[in-house]
């Protein structure tokens, strides 16, 4: 009679992969699968092409870099651009300075954003380039954005 609602969009990923909270990476991290930061990377964090990884990025966590990935989860703090293909959900501790792209997005309350937003579409075209008039949210690092989905 009642059908309970999915209300997460990511796909099933093993995070098999972990870089604790006592782990400081300088360089590029390439993975497939999942990933789970702790710790601190100095470099880009970038999901194999053609693999469905998810990033989990902790309260803990942080990454100065450029984040390609298809699934995200963060609550950490990025310094950098992120491209996520799929589905992004920024818990309320996640801090985000850089320019954002996602197709789905999921945004808790507290989480921050110092940069602009843009969804792709379902065919990884961006918004933007499929209507002239679309504009680009623009939020300020003293702005809070909450209960956006």
């Amino acid at each position: 009679m009642f059908r309970k609602k999915h209300s997460k969009s990511i796909e099933v990923t093993k995070l098999s992969s972990l870089i604790a909270d006592n782990v400081h990476i300088v360089g590029d991290v390439v993975f497939s699968g999942g990933l789970r930061v702790d710790g601190r990377i100095e470099g880009n964090v970038i999901n194999k092409g053609g693999a469905h990884g998810l990033l989990v990025l902790s309260d803990k966590g942080s990454i100065k870099g450029e984040v390609r990935v298809y699934d995200a989860v963060v609550n950490g703090s990025i310094s950098g651009d992120l491209e996520v293909e799929h589905f992004l959900e920024l818990q309320a501790k996640a801090r985000v300075s850089g320019n954002i792209s996602y197709r789905q997005l999921q945004m808790e309350c507290g989480a921050t954003i110092t940069g602009s937003i843009e969804r792709v579409g379902e065919d990884g075209v961006r918004e933007e380039d499929k209507d002239e008039d679309a504009k680009v949210v623009e939020i300020g690092s003293s702005q809070h954005a909450s209960g956006m989905r």
